[in-house]
């Protein structure tokens, strides 16, 4: 009889949905996958989910995962020996003296934070002083300007919280009893210094944040942060040895499953299509930009991002406003398309909207739709030149724009998105064939859990960082600067 492989297991809880894969620790080998769904409500500028549903869509997509495991590969649920969390970053849960939540949790793009944001990004010294503390600005997405949104809307929630968590600190502690985070997820609050490895005392004083209500910060994300409570190892059906690691954000957890790291410095950036537009690197440097995120990664590097709230779900908007398939596009030609339904964060203008100009009575509705594409792929790459300007690269450097881009998240899979970001980029392309990189980079975390090797070291080993590498096309440069136009004066007046 075969002998069952050791199994990890690596969750993505993402602002839509929650999924699980359980992995081969030895090969990297997807063995199972599954999947539950998250609900999102609020209208204008809130975003709120129930945090109670994400451990319930937790626990079926761990227990699809590991049924799929056992039923397919033959691997019994006795063979899981880790798992880990990434969750989608910055949002805020507010947890009372039982430990449950106060309130919905407020989401990373839920912009009402917004004039909380400007008015901290003013206080401590001004922006310059919050780059050198935390690497990042405050701005509405980050959890500093929820949490003071809450103090100043919903006063009596923030008397009433003992404790803050971020949806993966909540996860974790949900598995393994501990409050713990990690430094890639805590360097999105707005309260960390990832130089000092620590949280920030005076920020902490101007938030009117206590330590104790926070989760102690493990060295990495691999940390061990426990074994399963014996509540958890009911509800997942696993025995109790299984080490949770403490787990990571979701763009950090993507960057363990894409292999970058200290041996890959600014290589190969990266471009995620999702809800969200991402763009990130490993590098050493502390890049001082206000328009980046100054993450922090797990192996000692950092990884700055920028990030875009409109990518697939607003050009799906328009593929529905429109009456048309997602892939029904043809390039926009005259039209050009801001698709900032949610207002947006880079640029940083929480209170826009959507912009369409250019129509003629010969405009095809494809094309409307291809300039959706377009606006949000422009966006995107407008945020990865200046992520790679603030790294001390000339983005318009043959040199630099010769080096591949890895293309991730559910945009990757469209031949549209695909097509869209090669002729905006006039860069070649590698679209991994791994297509859960977050879920897979978590696994990776719980394997160095269990091995104490580097998570980093385990997903390169397991190749799933590799794909496919389309050629470069010649830059669209016509449309590029139609865009930027359109852009500069909207930004000026219309969406100010």
């Amino acid at each position: 009889m075969p002998v069952s492989p050791s199994v990890v297991i690596g969750v993505d809880s993402s602002t839509q949905s929650a999924k699980a894969v359980a992995v081969d620790a030895a090969t990297g080998r997807v063995l199972g996958l599954g999947r539950a769904p998250h609900t999102v409500t609020g209208t204008g500028g809130a975003r709120e989910s129930d945090s109670e549903e994400w451990w319930t869509a937790l626990v079926a997509a761990v227990r699809a995962a590991v049924d799929a495991a056992a039923r397919d590969a033959g691997a019994a649920p006795a063979s899981v020996t880790g798992i880990a969390v990434a969750g989608q970053q910055h949002g805020l849960v507010a947890l009372g003296a039982d430990h449950r939540p106060l309130r919905p949790a407020l989401l990373w793009n839920d912009t009402r934070s917004a004039p909380q944001a400007a008015a901290l990004a003013d206080r401590i010294g001004g922006p310059k002083s919050w780059l050198r503390r935390t690497g990042s600005v405050p701005v509405a997405s980050m959890t500093a300007a929820k949490w003071q949104w809450l103090r100043e809307h919903e006063p009596h929630h923030a008397a009433a919280t003992a404790a803050v968590r971020l949806p993966h600190d909540l996860l974790t502690e949900r598995l393994s009893g501990e409050a713990v985070t990690d430094p890639g997820d805590a360097s999105g609050t707005c309260w960390y210094a990832p130089a000092a490895g620590a949280y920030d005392p005076e920020l902490l004083d101007l938030l009117g944040l206590a330590p104790a209500q926070l989760p102690t910060v493990a060295p990495t994300g691999a940390t061990r942060a426990g074994g399963l409570t014996a509540a958890a190892a009911e509800a997942l059906g696993l025995p109790r040895t299984v080490a949770v690691a403490a787990g990571t954000g979701d763009n950090m957890a993507a960057a363990v499953g894409l292999g970058l790291g200290a041996a890959g410095l600014l290589d190969h950036p990266v471009v995620s299509l999702g809800t969200s537009g991402t763009v990130f690197a490993a590098t050493r440097s502390h890049p001082a930009d206000p328009a980046l995120a100054g993450f922090a990664a797990t192996d000692g590097t950092r990884l700055p991002l920028g990030c875009t709230l409109n990518c697939t779900l607003a050009v799906d908007r328009f593929a529905a406003l429109l009456g048309l398939d997602r892939e029904d596009a043809l390039p926009g030609g005259e039209t050009v398309v801001l698709p900032y339904l949610d207002g947006e964060r880079t640029p940083d203008l929480p209170a826009a909207s959507g912009l369409l100009t250019g129509l003629r009575h010969t405009t095809d509705p494809r094309e409307v739709l291809g300039a959706a594409y377009e606006g949000a792929a422009f966006t995107v790459l407008r945020a990865l030149d200046g992520l790679l300007a603030a790294c001390g690269l000339d983005p318009a450097d043959p040199a630099v724009r010769s080096r591949p881009l890895r293309l991730i998240g559910g945009g990757a899979r469209g031949r549209t998105w695909t097509d869209t970001v090669r002729r905006l980029s006039g860069r070649p392309l590698v679209v991994p064939a791994a297509t859960e990189l977050v879920a897979l980079g978590a696994a990776a975390l719980a394997a160095g859990a269990t091995t104490g090797e580097d998570p980093v070291a385990i997903a390169t080993a397991w190749g799933t960082g590799a794909g496919e590498t389309l050629p470069a096309l010649a830059r669209d440069e016509e449309t590029w600067g139609r865009i930027e136009g359109v852009l500069g004066a909207a930004a000026a007046g219309l969406l100010s």
